[in-house]
């Protein structure tokens, strides 16, 4: 599977369940955060900047679920990308 133009393929990280005050936060906590965390699968051949393997925060109401080889991953566009770790 590849990418190409301005899009990006990623495959989101579960981010683990966080401790505050000594409380094991919810799954349901995690849904009041704004971005989501990914690891790039595949970057068009438009894209500088950010390679396959690399991990960004894009915002969570970008892009589609796709199912390939039964593993979910996401295609967004290069605009919904905020940080690239």
């Amino acid at each position: 599977m590849k990418a190409i133009n301005y899009y990006l393929v990623v495959e989101q990280i579960k981010e683990e369940q966080k401790k505050v005050a000594g409380l094991i936060m919810t799954e349901a906590t995690d849904e009041e955060d704004r971005y989501k965390k990914a690891k790039v699968i595949s970057a068009g051949d438009r894209i500088e900047g950010i390679s396959e393997g690399d991990i960004i925060h894009y915002d969570k109401h970008a892009g589609s679920a796709i199912t390939w080889k039964d593993d979910v991953f996401y295609v967004i566009k290069l605009q919904d990308v905020v940080i690239v770790e």
